[in-house]
């Protein structure tokens, strides 16, 4: 079984322009979340897929793993697509080109997570603060007994209806005896059914909670999530970037 990891990077973001691009101790974004793909004990391969001359640029000055992509895709997962369509693989990593401190073993985590059922798997970890529950940018996901994913949503899932104000206005912690839990943004898939997934049309729910995975749901078929430890740093806003430099910074 050949597994490889696509990084979609674009140049283009509305909150932080050329956010791929900016420098962190030495090294850009696009980089360090490279290298640290590389890490990963499970994978063949890692390629940064891109439609942006000047990040091919960049990017050949420390790999030749780099595939050009159309500039006219509409998500991440699209650009995946195309960069591993002739590619040899059986299984594609959708790692985030605004995730420099993605771990290794989460990677490896979730390429482990595949059996012969399997056609989709992404990680999630426990959720702590309610300044994160309630917030919409937050995307919590919830999971039946064998860890596929029920449903993903901006909203706050589960609803907790005993005891639900008391949660939202009396708390900062959430309480350890209910489970809430966030998504993150890695994917993995059996080629043949990514390239089916991004065949298929954009779903009702997907529109309504800007949230493409939720296509996989309505179409029927099962995403099995992992959980995790690993507390996300994408780079995102100026804010983020500037957290990213403190946490390098020790």
């Amino acid at each position: 079984m050949k597994t490889v990891v696509i990084i979609p990077a674009r140049l283009a973001s509305t909150r932080l322009p050329n956010k791929v691009l900016l420098d962190l101790h030495g090294k850009s974004v696009i980089q360090r979340v490279y290298e640290q793909a590389l890490k990963a004990k499970t994978i063949d391969a890692v390629y940064i897929a891109t439609d942006s001359i000047e990040v091919q640029k960049h990017c050949q000055s420390f790999t030749q793993c780099v595939v050009m992509t159309s500039q006219s895709h509409e998500s991440g997962t699209d650009r995946v697509a195309q960069a591993v369509e002739e590619l040899e693989a059986d299984i594609v990593i959708n790692v985030q080109g605004d995730e420099p401190f993605i771990e290794p073993q989460l990677i490896d985590d979730l390429v482990e997570a595949f059996d012969e059922n399997e056609v989709m798997v992404s990680a999630m970890h426990r959720l702590h603060s309610v300044e994160e529950l309630k917030n919409p940018n937050v995307v919590k996901v919830t999971v039946d007994k064998n860890y596929h994913a029920l449903y993903f949503s901006r909203s706050i899932i589960p609803h907790h209806r005993d005891d639900w104000e008391s949660l939202l206005h009396h708390h900062s912690t959430i309480p350890w005896a209910l489970k809430f839990y966030r998504h993150l943004g890695i994917y993995g898939y059996r080629k043949e059914f990514l390239m089916h997934y991004t065949q298929m049309d954009s779903s009702y729910l997907e529109r309504l909670e800007k949230l493409e995975q939720l296509r996989v749901l309505e179409n029927g078929y099962k995403i099995k999530m992992v959980e995790t430890s690993y507390q996300s740093i994408g780079i995102d806003t100026l804010e983020d970037y500037q957290k990213a430099l403190r946490w390098l910074q020790g």
